[in-house]
């Protein structure tokens, strides 16, 4: 049981430090990780008595 556990955990740091390295070289290779920028404006009708 703990060959598992310990292998998870091991698989776990992999997988986060192949996350945070995409993330960085990523751009490099024309994958554009920023939000969209568009503003979006919409009427609001207040009902106030």
């Amino acid at each position: 049981m703990w060959r598992i556990l310990k292998l998870l955990v091991y698989l776990a740091i992999l997988g986060f430090i192949g996350l945070v390295g995409y993330a960085y070289v990523g751009p490099y290779f024309g994958v554009d990780f920023s939000a969209p920028q568009s503003e979006t404006r919409e009427p609001v009708t207040l009902d106030v008595d």
